[in-house]
């Protein structure tokens, strides 16, 4: 039986946290949200159907079915307060004590809203709607199908997100660039020495580092506008799991801090 997408991102978090002590944790924190998030998606499959339907630019947030989410909103919480560190599940528990008012408020601002950057949500109520939507944000994703529109996109053409990692995978004698959207997972081809925070061509306002305990993984920086996204070399390792291994790549994060730059999208690990 051919392993789902899931089943490979639960695997290699299991594996990269048995390699790489310092992000064990984490990592096996992610392991939990992710089999979550696998439920959810499946529950969100079925609601919808298989069928493929057409879409365009922008189109996924224009789709919520709160109905559906807010049913699953509170057994979310529940397994994010049992799994997350001390300091998150006390935030998350106080979050889960309000109404079900307030979270189709969280809800609907962040699916509004995060494309722009504009929320008032709190760092807490923004994560969990989050890793919350994203599973249901990629199965409409999956379900539909879309073009990618000319140029060199900094957003995602379907969601209008920001990316999270970003992925070279083999092409010839070299690799080929794209990213991966922080919430519905689509990916689109971006150009090699292009900065996609702020668009910056210059090879020399823009930075690489690598470290050695995970040299698949490199930060690409720019000196422009400052912010940094890690880059998965699937030409050095093809079993990696970009939004896995970008996870479990925390020195490059600290490099990236202690040089002064701002992550493109923060993950999981990195409010």
């Amino acid at each position: 039986m051919k392993e789902g997408k899931w089943e490979r991102r639960i695997r290699r978090a299991q594996e990269l946290a048995s390699i790489h002590p310092y992000a064990s944790e984490g990592l096996l924190f992610y392991e939990k949200i992710a089999r979550f998030q696998q439920s959810l998606y499946a529950e969100a499959e079925s609601a919808r159907g298989k069928m493929k339907r057409t879409g365009f630019a922008g189109a996924l947030r224009q789709e919520l079915d709160l109905v559906f989410l807010l049913t699953h909103f509170s057994p979310f919480l529940s397994h994010v307060e049992r799994h997350a560190p001390a300091a998150l599940a006390r935030s998350v528990r106080e979050l889960h004590s309000r109404d079900s008012n307030r979270w189709k408020e969280i809800l609907e601002e962040f699916w509004r809203d995060d494309a722009d950057l504009e929320t008032s949500l709190t760092p807490v109520e923004a994560l969990t709607a989050w890793i919350f939507l994203q599973p249901y944000a990629e199965c409409i994703a999956a379900s539909t199908d879309w073009a990618v529109p000319g140029g060199t996109p900094q957003v995602c053409p379907l969601c209008g997100s920001k990316p999270i990692v970003g992925v070279l995978r083999p092409e010839g004698d070299g690799g080929k660039r794209s990213l991966i959207c922080a919430l519905c997972s689509a990916e689109w081809e971006f150009r090699r020495i292009v900065c996609p925070a702020c668009g910056e061509e210059d090879v020399h306002k823009q930075a690489v580092y690598s470290a050695q305990q995970i040299s698949h993984v490199r930060v690409e920086a720019c000196d422009t506008c400052h912010s940094y996204i890690k880059t998965v070399d699937l030409t050095k390792t093809a079993l990696a799991v970009p939004v896995v291994d970008e996870l479990a790549s925390l020195p490059l994060n600290v490099w990236a801090a202690e040089h002064g730059y701002t992550k493109v999208h923060h993950n999981l690990l990195c409010i």
